[in-house]
């Protein structure tokens, strides 16, 4: 029997239990797959602790790549032996998954299992961040914050090669390195970034800022941001940020807010193909850099939400099943 992650009840890292699991079959439309590596993303701690409403027992891991085992009887253009990769598939963090055809994603020659498995959702949460959220253009100076995680140094690649200059926060000195060599131009602390990114930019502020921590930032980045700005809120890694009065949006000029989500944004197939093909071609061609910051086997999936939690972290972290 394979092995899986599962959680029984809502709470901290110690609901995430290692059990065995029998070895479902693929639907019509599904794939059975073996998994090579899972991704460990923060919106996994949102369904484990309950701040996303989950049906309980679940094995959870919505991200992965591996190989394919045994195909569904209406699922065509894929066959056992492919290697393919998926980012909104619950159930990840187990030995063998079932995967829907429409979430896998063919993996090319030249890009890595691993790889495979830490781009997607990170990926694409970059790639749709700076063409569709806020279009990043040639000029523009952005702010990006958690520089160094999996998430920011994408984002840092990505909105460099569209041209901009890009401002990164962090929390350490290593962090900084890390954030510099993914290519930011200014780095600094969370203490007085409204302040730096105002000074930088000659008192106009930043065109946008990818803010991924939420809650202890997101008094400040509103003030990092120029008149008609974006404020582009994607996760809570510090907690959620409380209700507040739209009128702020008002006075700090005009400034847009958004919340966005992946699964908006690789709604059709014809968009997923598309976010993943520009990514992985990246990859490829040594224009992007996807660092791996940590592996672990499913044993330590405790170990991994925490590392992930605590910020201790720099690059995407991976389940090795």
């Amino acid at each position: 029997m394979p092995n899986a992650v599962q959680v029984r009840s809502s709470g901290g890292p110690e609901v995430l239990e290692l059990t065995d699991v029998e070895a479902a079959k693929p639907g019509p439309n599904e794939l059975s797959v073996r998994v090579a590596a899972a991704g460990v993303n923060f919106i996994d701690t949102y369904q484990r602790g309950g701040v996303y409403s989950m049906n309980l027992p679940f094995v959870p891991g919505l991200e992965g790549a591996g190989t394919v085992t045994e195909v569904g009887s209406e699922v065509t253009g894929v066959s056992p032996g492919d290697r393919v990769s998926w980012s909104q598939s619950l159930g990840s963090y187990a030995q063998r998954a079932i995967i829907p055809a429409t979430d896998a994603v063919p993996v090319p020659d030249g890009v890595s299992d691993e790889v495979a498995a830490a781009a997607p959702l990170q990926g694409m949460t970059a790639h749709y961040l700076v063409t569709s959220t806020y279009p990043v253009r040639s000029g523009d100076t952005v702010l990006v914050h958690a520089a160094a995680g999996g998430v920011g140094q994408l984002l840092i690649q990505l909105a460099k090669a569209r041209g901009a200059r890009v401002f990164g926060t962090v929390s350490s000195p290593e962090k900084e390195r890390r954030a510099r060599q993914a290519g930011a131009d200014d780095v600094f602390g969370y203490d007085d970034f409204a302040e730096r990114a105002r000074l930088l930019t000659d008192g106009e502020g930043v065109a946008a800022v990818y803010d991924g921590v939420g809650k202890t930032t997101f008094d400040d980045s509103l003030a990092s941001v120029r008149r008609r700005g974006t404020l582009a809120l994607f996760g809570g890694a510090s907690g959620q940020v409380p209700a507040f009065d739209p009128q702020r949006l008002n006075s700090a000029g005009s400034v847009f807010l958004t919340r966005p989500k992946l699964a908006d944004h690789t709604a059709t197939r014809a968009e997923l193909e598309w976010r993943m093909g520009e990514l992985f071609d990246a990859v490829r061609s040594g224009a992007l850099d996807v660092r791996i910051g940590g592996r672990y086997p499913l044993a330590q999936v405790r170990q991994a939400h925490e590392d992930l939690e605590g910020r201790r972290t720099t690059g995407k972290l991976l389940l090795l099943p």
